[in-house]
């Protein structure tokens, strides 16, 4: 490696002489804190998992439905602008100008012939080229020229950075490597069997945005919905009305190199209404007693595409989590701010053929999910306070050995298989200690 970008075993890393309590450090089952905790680690993660062989999230090709249309979003910690630049053509470039640097786009969506950053005024077209500089030949007083550019400057050298683009199924991905390998490739036939499932070729609806910031660790949410453990222990909601338990029939999947997952599960008939088995009705979240004011809430309707599942929750590495919670679908942006922070996206969304019912099911039903949903305020509130522990204890360690220490697909959720799989992906990568 370069001296710029070292490996992780030359990073400050926690020694067993520095922290005597902390057994077998190596090994994806045992996680140190000071994964989430130091800056030039973290540094180090934005140029291996974000800038480099991997491809992210940026937006879904309904936001951006008609030419000139486009979207602020991020790359890591990097702004980026989509754009729809043609009829059937998606560009995506970062959003600094070439001339002095400036982020020029500031509004988060809007429809644009071209982009004129507001410090010299130098304009883009819908592709990134540069096709204005003010002033460029100068300024003529009398019979004298004077300023402008060198006669050597050539525009075509002063493009916006461009990022390669991938698109599928309505969903559109980006990345500043222009050698990373092709997007299904890199999702693998596991993974592209559930985004198929999901994005299967209708024309998508937004139906509007959740947005938070969280002070924890980007790899957290990642690894939250890589957590099934926590589901029925954690979210009151989820385990008394019976939309995610651990007596669900399910099942963990992976990609071959174990950083993306599924998570698949189908709602029993159990439920709060007949008590289910005695493993849920005996954990304190749940609470037999407790009603819907409103029942529409649980009004739910099986979708012909579901084939089966009620859940899937689809997490590609690094950045988006793709949700099918019962009938809410949306897509969850992950992106970094520093080491122990990160904005929270969701995109939520229909599908252009569903009926007026259904678009109110599918927004009643996103209460579940946001900063104050039903679900979604508890893991926001347990990652913060993960980061405080982290940030407490750095030369400690997290453990992931329930359901064992390997790594592989299963047939229930009583395990952390899909954290262990992750870190050992990220092990690899940041050429941590095996």
């Amino acid at each position: 490696m370069s001296p710029t970008h070292p490996s992780v075993a030359a990073l400050p890393w926690p020694t067993r002489a520095q922290s005597p309590e902390l057994p077998e450090l190596p090994g994806t089952h045992r996680i140190p804190f000071a994964a989430y905790t130091q800056p030039e680690l973290h540094a180090l993660e934005l140029e291996r998992f974000f800038y480099q062989g991997h491809w992210c999230y940026v937006a879904l090709e309904a936001e951006v439905p008609n030419v000139g249309d486009f979207k602020r979003s991020v790359v890591g910690e990097r702004s980026v602008v989509v754009v729809r630049s043609g009829a059937d053509e998606i560009s995506v470039f970062e959003n600094v100008c070439a001339h002095r640097g400036m982020q020029f786009c500031r509004e988060r969506h809007g429809n644009r012939k071209d982009f004129v950053c507001p410090y010299h005024q130098w304009s883009y077209s819908l592709k990134g080229d540069l096709q204005g500089v003010p002033f460029r030949r100068g300024v003529r007083q009398g019979t004298e020229v004077h300023g402008g550019m060198p006669t050597d400057f050539n525009a075509a050298e002063h493009a916006l950075t461009p990022l390669k683009v991938a698109r599928r199924g309505g969903v559109i991905f980006a990345s500043f490597d222009a050698n990373v390998q092709p997007f299904e490739d890199y999702l693998g036939p596991t993974i592209t069997q559930y985004f198929d499932r999901l994005f299967n070729g209708r024309k998508l609806k937004v139906l509007g945005y959740n947005r938070q910031r969280i002070p924890g660790n980007w790899k957290l949410m990642q690894e939250n919905i890589k957590d099934p453990y926590h589901p029925g222990l954690l979210h009151t909601w989820f385990v008394t009305f019976g939309l995610w338990r651990a007596d669900n029939k399910s099942e963990l999947r992976m990609d071959e190199r174990h950083r993306h997952a599924a998570m698949i599960s189908t709602r029993g008939t159990a439920g709060a209404a007949n008590g289910g088995a005695a493993q849920v009705t005996q954990v304190s979240s749940f609470k037999q007693t407790m009603q819907l004011e409103d029942p529409r809430f649980l009004d739910i309707v099986p979708e012909p595409w579901w084939g089966g599942p009620t859940a899937v929750m689809t997490t590609i590495f690094p950045s988006v989590i793709l949700q099918q919670q019962v009938n809410s679908v949306s897509v969850r942006h992950i992106q970094p701010r520093g080491h122990g922070e990160f904005d929270f996206e969701w995109t939520h969304f229909g599908f252009d053929d569903d009926d007026d019912a259904m678009t109110q099911r599918r927004l009643r039903q996103a209460n579940l999910f946001g900063p104050a949903g039903f679900v979604s305020a508890d893991d926001g509130e347990v990652i913060e306070l993960s980061q405080r522990g982290f940030e407490q204890k750095p030369g400690h360690r997290a453990l992931a050995e329930l359901g064992g220490r390997e790594v592989g697909d299963t047939p229930h959720m009583v395990t952390e298989t899909l954290i262990r799989g992750m870190y050992q992906y990220w092990r690899e990568v940041m050429e941590a200690p095996q």
